[in-house]
């Protein structure tokens, strides 16, 4: 009997282990939100508001530089795997809409929400500064999450 039920908890961690490893995406991807979808021409991501600047809700400099940015200007921080150590800062991405609008951002930092409490960010962020959103010409009530082609 001990050694059906030890049978039986086994089975249930691995279906637990597997269903888990299915919601997170990419099982391989460990530790989560390491790793982001590759990019490509048509790369989809989520595009969030953010401050870069000294006092903004982005809470201490970028990690690119150590410093704060200008919200007047195009920049944006990655979610991890994107951000991949580094490789990308001071980089120009293309941030593309589905009506056909694009702005090129420059890469100052890491979406890692490890700041104020919050959750990790997900695998597919661009967290955009306002110049981003407003070149996209999306009204300033309207800024904040929406999906956007990354390249």
């Amino acid at each position: 009997m001990a050694i059906n039920s030890k049978l039986r908890m086994f089975f249930l961690f691995v279906l637990l282990a597997t269903l888990a490893s299915k919601i997170e995406g990419n099982p391989t991807c460990k530790p989560s939100g390491k790793c982001s979808p590759p990019v490509t021409g048509k790369t989809k991501a989520v595009l969030t508001l953010n401050s870069f600047e000294a006092g903004g809700y982005g809470g201490r400099p970028s990690k690119c530089d150590n410093k704060y940015h200008s919200d007047d200007k195009p920049v944006v921080a990655l979610s991890t795997g994107w951000y991949n150590n580094g490789s990308r800062c001071h980089k120009w991405i293309n941030i593309h809409t589905t009506i056909g609008r694009t702005v090129k951002a420059m890469v100052v930092d890491e979406c890692d929400a490890d700041h104020d409490y919050q959750p990790p960010c997900p695998n597919n962020i661009v967290d955009a500064s306002l110049a981003v959103w407003k070149a996209l010409r999306v009204p300033k009530a309207d800024c904040g999450l929406f999906g956007y082609n990354l390249v």
